[in-house]
């Protein structure tokens, strides 16, 4: 299994590496290092190694710059201490670049002698000494980090790692509080008063189990990522499987944006329309396609660096939207106009799916755990920005609700009366963010797909192109085909956040520190489990079935 993925994927193994393989399949005890003086030793820097040459190799990399947006040295944001240092993390989003030691020496070839390239071979861990060294949150990881966890896989140029308290939980909030925000009111109407109940439980029950992972990390040296989580809990099929639901989340994440560009931009220009002979498009789908279009060279950016210092500004964002909606409630006097259902039964499985996906963090929790200067802070850090984001939630659920009543429609800014400036700065608001974010999104999953091309095929950047357009453009196919953005995201929260963010975390928890695990962790774990087994499984056949009556 590991030499077939290893053939399929693009990082071109060097010879010592090619050994180092085989040794591992072979006896544990032969291939230990020369600065190691047990078995156990060897066997930790092997196991570590694992983790960085199995597919995706681009994963940590790619969440560096999808989850830590808040990285420039802006007080209260970054975690890296100049624009310089935080543009370099970007060098390997080129468009031509591949997780490769040949890549990482054309990055920095002015530095490297050809004779220091003729022997790579037998110095490997020599060269690694010319690239800037990776921060150890523990003295116990330094070794690892040297020998066996090679910045060339996973960090071209490693990113320094010592986020303040305040940037840590400016990333949590900007993970967190995204496009679910706009949906929460729907959500209340969908599922009734008491439903909202839900959305504080799941906030509970997620903050335990993103902690859960911070245990799973630190269960032994080498793991930094949600897939090297479900390698050591369930082997390299636990790494492909946790990485596929976790790229087809965000693949799902960037159907929504086009349906929601789609969707408010209609709502500005409804009268809109384009007729190309016998095809006639109305203001959603012309909406739909211009967006595409306009998203598009993002994607095909070279360095998104000056994006990800835009969609830092999510969060700046979601706050404007929620003051439009309180101003027009307030100021602009439109009122409470609904006491609203205590209960709505029939399509409670949906406000589940929709609540479950306002906490779809936990795939760029490692990566901000890891990223923090005191890691103990992490569950500090994970409660506060739970806490301000749940509020933000709450409180748009309930005045968005309370103004719209059973009126409420899947976006709220679809329901702010058209004629005000606080509906219109909203409405912009909310059509501009997701051009941020597109590409940081769909960037994972086609650098995960670029990896599985042959390398002698990436030498030119057409192949990296035309994968990118490929995605694009079949998102704006779903987007058309099913654009129901309330029930796309009530099937995305129920079908795959409640795996990423309830399911894995407590399984992977149990798996890795069996044994370890108290009378209570495991009783909490077994309860979180069947509650997100019976809420995706209800929220995914209702979603469904709701899909499928609106396509009909």
């Amino acid at each position: 299994m590991k030499n077939s993925v290893s053939d399929q994927s693009f990082y071109i193994e060097s010879e010592d590496e090619d050994e180092r393989e085989s040794e591992r399949d072979g006896e544990e005890g032969n291939e230990s290092d020369s600065s190691d003086n047990s078995s156990e030793g060897s066997q930790q820097q092997n196991r570590p190694s694992s983790y960085t040459t199995t597919w995706p190799q681009s994963y940590r990399q790619s969440m560096d710059m999808y989850g830590s947006l808040a990285s420039p040295n802006i007080g209260f944001l970054g975690g890296t201490p100049s624009l310089s240092k935080f543009g370099s993390s970007f060098l390997s989003s080129s468009l031509t670049r591949r997780h490769t030691p040949e890549i990482l020496s054309n990055l920095i070839k002015p530095l490297l002698p050809t004779h220091d390239q003729q022997q790579a071979p037998p110095q490997k861990r020599s060269s690694h000494s010319l690239l800037p060294p990776i921060p150890s949150r523990r003295s116990s990881l330094k070794k690892i980090d040297i020998d066996s966890r090679p910045s060339k896989v996973s960090h071209e140029i490693p990113l320094p790692r010592h986020s303040t308290y305040g940037q840590s939980v400016m990333n949590g909030i900007n993970v967190l509080c995204g496009v679910g925000i706009l949906t929460t009111p729907y959500a209340v109407q969908q599922g009734g008063w008491w439903g909202l109940s839900i959305l504080f439980i799941f906030s509970i029950l997620s903050l335990y189990t993103g902690i859960l992972l911070r245990d799973c990390l630190e269960s032994e040296p080498g793991l930094e990522t949600y897939p090297d989580i479900g390698q050591a809990a369930f082997g390299t099929t636990g790494r492909f499987i946790i990485s596929i639901i976790l790229y087809v989340e965000l693949y799902a994440c960037c159907v929504e944006y086009i349906i929601l560009e789609g969707d408010n931009l209609s709502s500005l220009f409804p009268n809109a329309h384009l007729s190309i002979g016998g095809l006639v498009l109305n203001s959603r789908h012309l909406f739909a396609v211009i967006s595409t279009l306009a998203v598009l060279p993002t994607v095909w950016l070279k360095d998104l660096s000056l994006l990800s210092y835009i969609s830092a500004g999510g969060v700046v964002a979601s706050i404007l939207v929620v003051v439009c909606l309180f101003w027009v409630g307030i100021v602009d006097n439109v009122g409470i106009h609904s006491k609203g259902v205590p209960l709505n039964l029939g399509s409670l499985p949906v406000a589940i799916g929709l609540y479950g996906y306002c906490y779809s963090g936990h795939a760029v929790f490692p990566n901000i755990y890891t990223s923090m200067a005191k890691p103990s802070q992490y569950p500090s850090v994970l409660l506060t920005s739970f806490t301000i984001v749940t509020l933000m939630y709450g409180v748009v659920a309930v005045m968005g609700y309370s103004m719209f009543g059973e009126s409420t429609l899947s976006q709220f800014t679809l329901n702010m009366p058209q004629d005000l400036v606080a509906s219109k700065i909203a409405l912009w608001t909310t059509v501009v963010n997701p051009f941020t974010k597109y590409a940081l999104t769909m960037s994972p999953v086609a650098m995960c797909i670029e990896e599985l091309i042959p390398s002698s095929h990436m030498k030119s950047p057409m192949y990296s192109i035309l994968i990118r357009t490929v995605l694009v453009f079949s998102t704006l196919f779903v987007g058309l085909t099913i654009p129901f953005f309330g029930l796309v995201m009530a099937l995305i929260g129920s079908l795959l956040t409640m795996l990423v963010t309830l399911i894995l975390p407590c399984v992977c928890f149990l798996s890795i520190l069996r044994g370890k695990v108290t009378w209570l962790q495991g009783s909490l774990c077994i309860l979180i489990i069947i509650v997100g087994v019976v809420s995706s499984t209800f929220g995914t056949i209702s979603a469904v079935s709701k899909i499928i009556e609106n396509l009909t």
